[in-house]
C-alpha cells in the first residue's frame, strides 16, 4: 500500500479513538516528542516514515545493469556503473542512507509506542493497537535490514564475512556512532528475530471476523469485542505489514544467506532455507495454491478483473494499485509514443528454451538460427517485444529495414539504433506493460497496475532452489509435500512447455526437465534458469548474480535483422551491444559508502573496495 494511502487510513482510523480534533491546527510548528503521548497521529507519523523507505522498486531498474537488458538513456546511473563507474561513493545499488533512516524511525518508534494514547478509553482497543503497531514496526525493521545486508554484506580483508552495524535502539545527541560492522550471521539472527516478533503479534492477514469466539483470548480477556477486534486487525488494515509478510522475508534472507556468496559463515543452511520458505507456501496448500496463471496475471491486460480486484492469488504483498501510463510512456517503441527505455538482451531470449522445454543450445532442440522465435517457450512472447510483432494492432519492426504504415509510409522509428529512444537490442520490453494503454499525452489512455513487493512465484522458486541444494530434485526429507522437482514441472507446465504449436501436451512429455531431475547439478542450473525468466525485469538478476557468484560482466548481446530488398528473406545477425566492466574477484559483494569509512574508524571496507 502506498505510504499516502497508508496515511489516509490511518486518519480515518484514529477518527474512532481520539478525543482531539484532529484537524485542529497546532499551537506551533515545533513539536516535542512528548506530544506524541497524547497525540497518536504524531506518533503514527514515525511508523509511516518506516513504511516510506521500503526500498521495492516498482519500474524496471537494476536489470539494466546485468546481462538481461541495456537502456537506451545514456545517463542512466545503472548503465554508467555497469561499464565501470561502480565505486564506493558512486553506487547507486546503496541501501545505506535510506535504509538506515528508516531503521532510526523504527527504533524511536518502538521505545514510545506504548506511552501513546491509541484509544485512551478501552483497554483492550489499547493494547490490540500497541500490539499491531509494534509488530509493524519489527517487521519493518526486519525488510530494512534484509536491504541493508543484500546491498553491503561482504568479507573484509581480515577474511569475517559482516553486515552492518546493528542498531535497535535510537540514536541521539549522546550515541556512540563509530559502531562496527555485526557479522552477517548476527544480522540474520536479528532479521529472525524481529521476524518472529512480527509473527507473534500480528495476524496472518488482515480479515475481518464474523463471531467474538474468533476473538484471540488474550484480547478477550481485556474485554475486545468484534468490532474493536475488526477495527484494529480487520479488512481495512489490508496492505499494511501481516504475519504473513514477515514470515516471507524471513524465509527470503534464509536464501539470500544459504547462497554460495554468504553460506560459509552466514549460519544459514540450504536445508533451513527450505523448510521457511515451505513453511509461507503450506499457508495456501503447497502445490495446490500454485497460481496457474500467475506469471501473467497480475500485469497482463487479458487478466484485466484480476488486476482491478483486491485479492490476486499470485501476490503475497503489493503497493496500491496505480492507475497510469507512465511504464508504457517509458516504455513502448517510438512509433506507439513511448522512449522504448528498457531494451532486453539477445542473452536473455537465448536463454528462453524451445518449446519443447529444450534449450536452444541443445542440439535436439530444434532451433533454427534463421528463425529464432519459432516454437519458442510462450513466455518469450509474453515478456519480450521482437521483430514483426504486433502491439496495440501495430506492427513493431525493430530491424534495419522499414515498416509501410496505413498511409504507406516507411517509418524507421522502432529500428535498431534509429533514433535516441528507438532499441539498441533488436527487443522491446513487454513485460509489466498493458496493450490498452495509449501514453499520447494528447489522447492518453490510462490503466491500473499492480506492483508486486513479494510474488508466491518468487517463494516457490526460493523453496526449488534451497530443498534441491540440501536434498537434490526429488528429496523430502522434512516431509513438505512437496520437492524442488514438483514446483519446476508446475512453473514449466505453467508456461506452456512440452507442447505443441497449438498447446498440447507432447506424448513424451518433458523431456528435459526429466534428465534435470536426475542429476543435482544440471538441476540447479535449470532452476537458476527458471528463476531469470520468471522474475526477469522485477530487479532480481543483478542481486541474483551475486549471491550466486555468477559473473557479472558478460556482454550484452543484441539481434540485428537485415532484410533482402529483392527475396523479402531476413538474416539474423547477433551483435555485441555493451560490455559490462564488473570486476568478478570483488563486486559480488558491494561496497560500504567511502564517506561513512572514512567518517567512521570501526567500520571495516570490504575487500577489493
Amino acid at each position: 500500500m502506498k505510504t499516502r494511502n497508508i496515511i489516509l487510513y490511518f486518519i480515518g482510523l484514529l477518527a474512532f479513538c481520539s478525543c482531539q480534533d484532529m484537524f485542529e491546527p497546532a499551537d506551533e510548528n515545533n513539536r516535542q516528542e512528548d506530544a506524541m503521548y497524547e497525540e497518536s497521529k504524531y506518533a503514527d507519523g514515525l511508523l509511516m516514515y518506516g513504511y516510506g523507505r521500503l526500498p521495492y522498486l516498482t519500474t524496471t531498474q537494476t536489470d539494466i545493469a546485468t546481462d538481461d537488458a541495456v537502456t537506451n538513456n545514456q545517463t542512466n546511473s545503472y548503465k554508467l556503473m555497469a561499464e565501470g563507474a561502480w565505486q564506493s561513493d558512486n553506487n547507486p545499488m546503496s541501501q545505506w542512507d535510506n535504509c538506515k533512516d528508516g531503521i532510526q524511525y523504527i527504533n524511536l518508534f518502538l521505545t514510545k509506542v506504548e506511552k501513546v494514547k491509541w484509544a485512551p478509553s478501552a483497554v483492550s482497543k489499547q493494547q490490540m493497537f500497541i500490539d499491531r503497531l509494534k509488530g509493524e514496526a519489527f517487521g519493518l525493521r526486519a525488510i530494512l535490514y534484509y536491504y541493508l545486508l543484500q546491498a553491503h554484506g561482504g568479507y573484509a580483508d581480515d577474511g569475517v564475512l559482516y553486515g552492518v552495524p546493528l542498531l535497535t535502539t535510537p540514536e541521539d545527541g549522546s550515541s556512540d556512532f563509530n559502531q562496527p560492522r555485526a557479522t552477517f550471521a548476527e544480522c540474520v539472527q536479528q532479521i529472525f528475530a524481529d521476524c518472529d516478533s512480527a509473527m507473534a503479534l500480528l495476524p496472518y492477514d488482515y480479515e475481518n471476523i464474523s463471531t467474538d469466539a474468533e476473538i484471540p483470548a488474550k484480547y478477550k480477556e481485556l474485554g475486545a469485542y468484534l468490532t474493536s477486534y475488526n477495527l484494529v486487525f480487520g479488512s481495512k488494515a489490508s496492505g499494511l505489514l501481516s504475519a504473513k509478510v514477515a514470515e516471507a522475508t524471513k524465509a527470503q534472507v534464509a536464501l539470500l544467506a544459504a547462497s554460495p556468496a554468504f553460506r560459509d559463515q552466514s549460519g544459514v543452511t540450504s536445508a533451513e532455507a527450505a523448510t521457511l520458505c515451505a513453511n509461507v507456501l503450506k499457508r495456501i496448500g503447497g502445490m495446490e495454491g500454485f497460481d496457474k496463471t500467475g506469471n501473467k496475471d497480475w500485469f497482463q491486460s487479458a487478466f484485466k478483473s484480476m488486476i482491478e480486484t483486491v485479492a490476486n492469488p499470485e501476490i503475497l504483498w503489493r503497493e496500491d494499485r496505480q492507475k497510469n501510463a507512465s511504464q508504457e510512456r517509458e516504455n513502448f517503441p517510438p512509433t506507439l509514443y513511448g522512449n522504448g527505455r528498457v531494451n532486453p538482451s539477445q542473452n536473455l531470449v537465448d536463454a528462453f528454451p524451445m518449446r519443447s522445454g529444450r534449450p536452444i543450445t541443445d542440439p535436439a532442440s530444434g532451433y533454427n538460427p534463421n528463425d529464432p522465435y519459432a516454437n519458442r517457450d510462450p513466455r518469450l512472447a509474453d515478456n519480450i517485444l521482437y521483430n514483426g510483432r504486433t502491439l496495440r494492432k501495430s506492427e513493431i519492426i525493430t530491424g534495419t529495414y522499414p515498416k509501410i504504415n496505413d498511409k504507406g509510409i516507411a517509418e524507421y522509428d522502432d529500428n535498431l539504433n534509429y533514433r535516441s529512444t528507438s532499441t539498441r537490442t533488436g527487443y522491446y520490453l513487454l513485460k509489466l506493460l498493458r496493450d490498452d494503454v495509449s501514453p499520447l499525452s494528447s489522447s492518453i489512455i490510462e490503466q491500473q497496475h499492480i506492483y508486486p513487493r513479494i510474488r508466491y512465484t518468487e517463494i516457490f522458486l526460493a523453496y526449488a532452489e534451497a530443498a534441491n541444494d540440501a536434498w537434490g530434485p526429488k528429496a523430502d526429507p522434512m516431509g513438505v509435500g512437496f520437492t524442488a522437482y514438483d514446483v519446476i514441472k508446475a512453473i514449466r507446465e505453467r508456461a506452456g512447455l512440452a507442447t505443441d504449436e497449438i498447446g498440447m501436451p507432447l506424448p513424451e512429455g518433458d523431456t528435459y526437465l526429466e534428465e534435470c531431475a536426475n542429476d543435482q547439478a544440471k538441476m540447479t542450473t535449470l532452476i537458476r534458469n527458471e528463476r531469470r525468466l520468471e522474475l526477469c525485469f522485477e530487479n532480481k538478476r543483478f542481486w541474483d548474480l551475486r549471491r550466486w557468484m555468477m559473473p557479472l560482466n558478460e556482454t550484452v548481446k543484441g539481434m540485428k535483422i537485415d532484410r533482402n530488398e529483392e527475396t523479402g528473406e531476413l538474416t539474423y545477425t547477433v551483435i555485441n551491444v555493451e560490455e559490462r566492466k564488473y570486476d568478478n574477484s570483488y563486486q559480488c559483494y558491494g561496497p560500504i559508502p567511502k564517506g561513512e569509512v572514512l567518517k567512521w574508524s570501526n567500520l571495516k571496507q570490504n575487500k577489493g573496495w
